[in-house]
C-alpha cells in the first residue's frame, strides 16, 4: 500500500518534471521538419540524380549517394564486406537501416526517409538535452539550436545529429553526476564521430583546478568501456574495414571548408604546403589547446564546463583538414550554452548560411558547362573566412566573460556552474597565479 501511495505521488512529479520541455520537444520537431522540407526539390523532385541541380537546389545530402558508394546497393555489410569510411557508430545504423530498405521498392529513398527519421529523433532529443544543461532559467536557450537556420539547412547533409544526441547526453549524464553514465555516452559519442573526443581536455583541465580526479577517472572508465565494446568486434572481424576511417583521415588532403585548403588553392608557401598539413594541423590545434589549458588554469574565477567545451570544439574544427557544412550542428549547442548572446550568435548563423550557398555554388563552378551558374574561388573563400572570423568572436567573447565573470550572463544570477556537476561550487585545490 505504501508502495503505490508512493507511486502515485512521484508519477505527478515527473510529469511536472517532463512538462516544460514539451514545447521544446515541438519545437525541435518543427526544425527537424523544416529541414526535411528544405530537401524537397531532391528527395521529391529528382534533383539527386542530377549532378548540378542538387547543388543549384542546395539539397544535397550524403546519406543518398552513399547507398551506392558504400556498396549498401549491393548487400554489401559495412567493415566486413566493404570498408567504411566512417566510425563504427555510423556504420552500425547504415547497416540497420540496409537491412530495412533493401526489400522496399526504391531502398535509396528509403534508406534516406528511415535515417531522416533518426536524426529527427536525435535532433528532439538534442534540444531537449541542451535545455536540461542549460538549466530552468534558461531553457528557452535550446531554441537556437532547434531552429537555427544553419540547422534547417544542414540537418540531414550527413549523421551528426546523433553524435550530438549522444554528446549531450553524456554532459548532461556528468552534469548530475553520474560519472559512469556521461562516460558510456560520450564513448558512443566518440564511437559515431571524432569531434567528442575533445570534451575530455575541458574535463581534465576542471579536474585539475578542482583535485575531483575519482569522477574524472570513472567518465573516462566509462569513456573507454563503452568505445571498446562497440568496436573490438569489428576490429577482431574486419580489421582493415574497420581502420579506413582512421586511415582515411590521416591521408586526405586539405578538402573544402577548411583554412588548409585556401592556403593550398592559393599555393601560400609553407602554409600551403601539403606535405606539412599534417603538422601544421597538430601544431595550430595544440597551440590552441595549449592556449585555453592556461586560461583554465590561470583564470581567478574557475571557468565553466560549457566553456571550455566550446573553445576546445571550436580551434578542433577551425584547424581540422575539412570543415564540412554539417559540422555546424557540433557547434550550436555549445556556442548558445557557452555565452547565449544573441547578436554574435546570429552573426555567426549568418556566415554559416552564406558558407552553405557558397560551398554549392563554388562545386558547380569546378565544370566548365556550368561555371556560368556558381561562383569563384575568391567569393566562395570570404564564406570560408567568414565563418572563421565569427567564431573567433564568439571566442573572444567567452574569452572575456572567463576573464571577466561579472561579464558571464548565466553567472549573473550567482551560481557557479549549473551544468559543471561535481565542479559546481566545489573549491580550487590548484591554480596558477601569473599575476
Amino acid at each position: 500500500m505504501k508502495s503505490a501511495q508512493t507511486m502515485r505521488v512521484a508519477l505527478p512529479s515527473l510529469g511536472a518534471r517532463l512538462t516544460p520541455y514539451i514545447p521544446l520537444a515541438l519545437f525541435g520537431a518543427l526544425g527537424a521538419v523544416l529541414s526535411f522540407l528544405w530537401k524537397w526539390p531532391c528527395r521529391f523532385g529528382g534533383a539527386w540524380n542530377n549532378g548540378t541541380l542538387q547543388f543549384t537546389n542546395f539539397c544535397y545530402t550524403d546519406i543518398y549517394p552513399l547507398w551506392w558508394n558504400e556498396k549498401l546497393n549491393e548487400g554489401k555489410i559495412p567493415y566486413f564486406d566493404y570498408p567504411v569510411e566512417y566510425p563504427v557508430g555510423i556504420g552500425g545504423i547504415m547497416e540497420f537501416f540496409r537491412r530495412i530498405a533493401s526489400p522496399m521498392a526504391d531502398p535509396a529513398v528509403a534508406f534516406y526517409d528511415l535515417t531522416v527519421i533518426l536524426m529527427a529523433l536525435c535532433l528532439i532529443v538534442g534540444v531537449v538535452l541542451m535545455a536540461a544543461l542549460a538549466g530552468p532559467a534558461r531553457r528557452w536557450d535550446a531554441l537556437w539550436y532547434a531552429l537555427a537556420p544553419s540547422l534547417i539547412l544542414t540537418a540531414y547533409i550527413n549523421w551528426d545529429l546523433a553524435a550530438n544526441a549522444l554528446a549531450l547526453a553524456a554532459l548532461l549524464a556528468w552534469s548530475k553526476r553520474r560519472q559512469w553514465l556521461a562516460g558510456v555516452m560520450l564513448g558512443l559519442a566518440i564511437a559515431t564521430k571524432f569531434y567528442p573526443l575533445m570534451f575530455l581536455g575541458p574535463l581534465f583541465l576542471l579536474t585539475v583546478r578542482t583535485g575531483r580526479w575519482k569522477p574524472f577517472l570513472q567518465t573516462v572508465g566509462g569513456v573507454a568501456a563503452s568505445w571498446l565494446v562497440v568496436n573490438v568486434p569489428i576490429m577482431i572481424g574486419a580489421f582493415p574495414g574497420w581502420s579506413r576511417f582512421y586511415v582515411f583521415s590521416q591521408e586526405r588532403p586539405a578538402d573544402w571548408g577548411s583554412i588548409w585548403y585556401f592556403f593550398n588553392v592559393k599555393q601560400w608557401p609553407f602554409l600551403g604546403d601539403p606535405e606539412r598539413l599534417d603538422t601544421l594541423g597538430i601544431v595550430s590545434l595544440g597551440a590552441f589547446c595549449l592556449a585555453i589549458a592556461v586560461l583554465a588554469v590561470t583564470a581567478r574565477t574557475r571557468p565553466r564546463l560549457m566553456q571550455l567545451c566550446f573553445l576546445t570544439l571550436a580551434a578542433f574544427m577551425m584547424t581540422n583538414k575539412v570543415w564540412s557544412p554539417q559540422y555546424v550542428l557540433w557547434l550550436i549547442p555549445f556556442a548558445v550554452l557557452a555565452r547565449p548572446n544573441w547578436k554574435p550568435i546570429a552573426l555567426w548563423q549568418v556566415a554559416e548560411c552564406w558558407y552553405f550557398f557558397a560551398i554549392w555554388l563554388y562545386l558547380v563552378a569546378q565544370k566548365p558547362e556550368t561555371a556560368v551558374l556558381g561562383i569563384t574561388a575568391d567569393t566562395y573563400f570570404t564564406a570560408v573566412w567568414g565563418r572563421v572570423i565569427t567564431i573567433l568572436i564568439m571566442m573572444g567573447f567567452v574569452v572575456r566573460d572567463i576573464l571577466r565573470p561579472d561579464k558571464d550572463v548565466i553567472r549573473q544570477d550567482g551560481s557557479d556552474d549549473r551544468s559543471g556537476g561535481v565542479f559546481d561550487g566545489a573549491p580550487d585545490k590548484f591554480r596558477l597565479a601569473l599575476s
